[in-house]
């Protein structure tokens, strides 16, 4: 399951958990690219829990609208990623690394208050 909510001004809040399928992900993302229309040097949060790998076809449904993606991104500053896997710790840091433009940083599930805290840095 992934939800999208535009959360205030700036900030977009994504929740994942579970599997993600090929419907759920398109929801996902045209939610996430409508309400991501007028923000400009935005946050997100993204909150991961209970993760297992997305299908095939989800992926497939990310990879197409890779280009749509990208541009996307530029309106964002700065991604707090909780989670309760460190794997998706390093990894989501390390996927930040490639885009120059925007901050990544992980934080453990719970420490909402600190990710909030980092993303009011900006």
């Amino acid at each position: 399951m992934i939800e999208v909510i535009h959360n205030t001004g700036n900030r977009i809040d994504i929740f994942i958990s579970g599997k993600v399928r090929s419907q759920d992900m398109t929801l996902a993302l045209d939610t996430l690219i409508d309400e991501s229309e007028n923000i400009e040097n935005g946050v997100m949060v993204y909150r991961i829990v209970d993760f297992k790998l997305p299908s095939l076809a989800a992926l497939a449904v990310e990879f197409s609208r890779m280009r749509q993606l990208l541009k996307l991104m530029k309106k964002f500053k700065r991604i707090a990623v909780l989670t309760d896997k460190k794997w998706l710790k390093k990894a989501s840091e390390l996927e930040g690394k490639l885009f120059p433009y925007l901050e990544v940083k992980a934080f453990y599930f719970n420490d909402i208050e600190l990710a909030e805290m980092w993303l009011e840095e900006v």
